[in-house]
C-alpha cells in the first residue's frame, strides 16, 4: 500500500504513517526503523491521517508550557483556602466568603468539555493561547479587586481560563508523544497536578503571612507569561495536523468562515454549561446558605435535572442526524459501556480526592490545634502518595501490561480501605501516628485512578472524540468533587450543629457554625475537649461518606470488562 509523504518541521519531528508505528526522521530525511505499538490503528487516529511527533527543543518548550499552565491553574483551587482570613479582613466582610472558592470551581467545571470541543474546531494552539491569556488577565483583575463582589466575579472568569488550560494540557499530551510513551507522560502530568494541590495551601499561607493576599493572584502574571510565550512560538499552527499537506492551514479567514463556525454545537454547549452550573451551585448552597428543602436549592437541582435530560436528547439527535454540527458530548459515549465506566468512576473519584484535600487540613487545625502551615504539612502523606500512585499505575499499565480494569479495581479497593481506616480514628485531640499511614493508603489509591482514567480514554473512544472524552472525564471529576463536598458538609453540619448548640448559646460561638481556633481558646480545657470530640466525630462521618464513594468505584469499574481486555 502506498504511504503518504510527510513534511519535516525544522528537522524536529517523528512521523507515523500508521498509528502506533511512528517513523523517526532526521533533518536529512533518513528513515529509521518504526517503533511498533501493540494497539490497532483505530485506537489512535482516523484511518487516513498520519501522525507527526515534535521532538527536540520545541517538544520540551511545549511540555513546559503545558506543565506550567496546568500547575498554576490547579494551584488556584487550594491556594486561596489559607488566604481567606486575610481577604475578609481587608474587605471587612465575611458573608459569601465561600464563593471566593466556589466561583472559581463553577467557572472551571462549566467549560472543560466546551474548550476541548472548540479546540477540535478552531485548533489547539489558538485555544491554548486564549486560555492562558484569559487566566493571566483575570488573575490581574482578582489582584486589583476593590470589593468582595468584584473578586468573586473575576474569580469565575479566572476559572474559565483555568479550565481551558487543563483541558488542552490533557488532550495535547496524547498528541505530543507516541502511544508507547503516553503512560509515562500522563503520570508526569498527573504528578504536576497533584503537587500543585499539595503546594497551594503552603504557598497561600506563606504569602498571606508575609505580604498582601493580592500576590496570591498577581504571581500568576509573571509565572504564566512564559507558558503563553512558549505556546505561541513553539506550537505549530496546525497542531496536531502540522506538516500534513492535505490539511489546509488555519488562518483568521478560515476560522471565521461559515464552514468552521457552523460546526459549533451552540445549543449543546449552552445546555452543558447551564446544567453543570445549576447542579454544582445547588449542591454548593445546600445546607450552607440555604436548607436542602429550600425553594432555592430544590429549584436549582430540578432545573439542572431538566437541562441534563435536554442535553442528552439534543446530543443524541445531533450525533445521529446532523452532518455539520459536531456534538459537544457525543451520544456515542452513552452507548459505549467502557466510556460510561470512565465517566462514572470520574464522578466517584472526585469526591474522595477533593473532599480529603479540603477537609483533612481543616480537621488538623480544629481538632488537633495545628496552624495552617503545619496542617498543610500534616496532610502531605495523602498528597505525596497520590503522584506516586499515578506513576505506579502508569508503570503497571505500560510496562507490565496489566489490563485497565484490574488497575481501576485496585484503586477503588485501596481508597475504600484507606478512608474506612481514617473514619475509625479516635475522636480526641491526640494524633495517632497511624493517621499518616492511613493517608498514604487513601492517597495512593486516589492517585492510581487520577492518571489511569485519563490514560484509558484514547484507547476507548474514536480518534475524533479523544479531546472531548478526556475533558469529560476531567469535568465530571471536578463536578463529583463539588457534589460530594456538599454532601459531606451536610452530614458534618447535621451532626455537629445540634451537639454544639449548648456551646453556641454561651456566646463564645455566636455567629459561627464551625468554631475557629481562636474561639475555642475561650473555653475551659474540659469544654475544648468536648467540642473537639464532637468535631472529630463529624469529620469521621465525612470519611465514611468518602468510603461509600470509593466503594462505588468498584462496580462501575466492572463495566470495563471485555473478552479482550483494554491494555495500554
Amino acid at each position: 500500500m502506498e504511504q503518504k509523504a510527510s513534511t519535516p518541521i525544522s528537522g524536529d519531528i517523528e512521523a507515523s504513517h500508521e498509528p502506533g508505528a511512528p517513523i523517526l526522521r532526521s533533518s536529512s530525511d533518513q528513515i529509521k526503523e518504526p517503533i511498533r505499538s501493540s494497539q490497532d490503528a483505530s485506537d489512535f487516529q482516523d484511518g487516513e491521517n498520519h501522525v507527526i511527533y515534535i521532538v527536540g527543543v520545541r517538544f520540551w518548550l511545549i511540555i513546559a508550557s503545558l506543565a506550567m499552565s496546568l500547575f498554576l491553574t490547579n494551584l488556584e483551587i487550594p491556594i486561596v483556602t489559607t488566604s481567606l482570613v486575610a481577604i475578609t479582613n481587608d474587605f471587612g466582610r465575611f458573608d459569601n466568603v465561600g464563593w471566593i472558592i466556589s466561583s472559581y470551581l463553577l467557572g472551571y467545571v462549566g467549560v472543560l468539555v466546551i474548550f476541548a470541543k472548540l479546540s477540535d474546531i478552531f485548533g489547539r494552539k489558538l485555544m491554548l493561547s486564549l486560555s492562558i491569556s484569559i487566566f493571566i488577565l483575570f488573575s490581574a483583575g482578582c489582584g486589583a479587586s476593590q470589593s468582595l463582589t468584584q473578586l468573586i466575579i473575576l474569580r469565575a472568569f479566572q476559572g474559565v481560563g483555568g479550565a481551558g488550560c487543563f483541558a488542552l494540557a490533557s488532550v495535547m499530551l496524547t498528541e505530543l508523544v507516541p502511544p508507547e510513551k503516553l503512560a509515562q507522560y500522563v503520570a508526569n502530568l498527573s504528578t504536576v497536578y497533584a503537587i500543585s494541590l499539595l503546594c497551594g495551601p503552603i504557598i497561600g499561607g506563606a504569602i498571606s503571612s508575609r505580604s498582601t493576599w493580592r500576590w496570591v493572584f498577581l504571581l500568576n502574571i509573571p509565572a504564566a507569561a512564559p507558558a503563553l510565550i512558549f505556546a505561541i512560538f513553539a506550537l505549530p499552527k496546525n497542531f496536531p495536523h502540522h506538516g500534513q499537506l492535505d490539511r489546509p492551514r488555519r488562518t483568521f479567514k478560515t476560522l471565521i468562515a461559515k464552514e468552521t463556525t457552523q460546526k459549533v454545537d451552540l445549543m449543546g454547549a449552552g445546555l452543558l454549561l447551564l446544567a453543570t452550573l445549576s447542579m454544582t451551585a445547588g449542591f454548593e448552597e445546600a445546607d450552607s446558605q440555604f436548607p436542602w428543602k429550600s425553594a432555592y436549592v430544590i429549584s436549582l437541582l430540578t432545573i439542572s435535572g431538566i437541562l441534563w435530560i435536554s442535553l442528552v436528547l439534543w446530543e443524541r439527535y445531533i450525533t445521529n442526524h446532523s452532518k455539520t454540527v459536531e456534538p459537544v458530548l457525543p451520544w456515542r459515549f452513552m452507548q459505549d459501556r467502557a466510556m460510561l465506566s470512565l465517566l462514572l468512576n470520574a464522578v466517584f473519584l472526585g469526591g474522595p480526592w477533593f473532599v480529603a484535600i479540603f477537609q483533612l487540613p481543616q480537621k488538623f487545625q480544629l481538632v488537633h490545634g495545628s496552624s495552617g502551615l503545619r496542617a498543610g504539612i500534616q496532610t502531605m502523606p495523602f498528597t505525596f502518595a497520590a503522584p506516586i500512585g499515578s506513576a505506579f499505575s502508569s508503570m503497571m499499565a505500560s510496562k507490565l501490561k496489566i489490563p485497565a480494569i484490574f488497575i481501576v479495581l485496585v484503586s477503588g479497593v485501596l481508597q475504600t480501605i484507606g478512608f474506612a481506616l481514617l473514619a475509625s480514628l479516635p475522636e480526641s485531640s491526640h494524633i495517632p501516628p497511624r493517621t499518616y499511614g492511613y493517608q498514604v493508603i487513601a492517597g495512593f489509591g486516589c492517585g492510581i485512578n487520577i492518571s489511569t482514567l485519563l490514560l484509558i480514554v484514547p484507547f476507548v473512544v474514536e480518534y475524533r472524540d479523544k479531546a472531548v472524552g478526556m475533558a469529560a472525564v476531567s469535568q465530571l471529576r471536578v463536578m463529583g468533587g463539588a457534589i460530594v463536598l456538599a454532601i459531606a458538609t451536610s452530614v458534618f453540619n447535621s451532626y455537629t450543629r445540634p451537639k454544639l448548640a449548648q456551646f453556641l448559646e454561651s456566646g463564645h460561638l455566636a455567629g459561627e457554625s464551625i468554631p475557629s481556633v481562636q474561639s475555642l481558646a475561650q473555653f475551659s480545657v474540659q469544654d475544648q475537649e468536648s467540642i473537639k470530640g464532637i468535631l472529630a466525630h463529624g469529620y469521621n462521618l465525612q470519611m465514611w461518606v468518602l468510603c461509600a464513594f470509593a466503594i462505588a468505584q468498584i462496580p462501575s469499574a466492572l463495566l470495563l470488562w471485555r473478552k479482550k481486555q483494554i491494555m495500554v
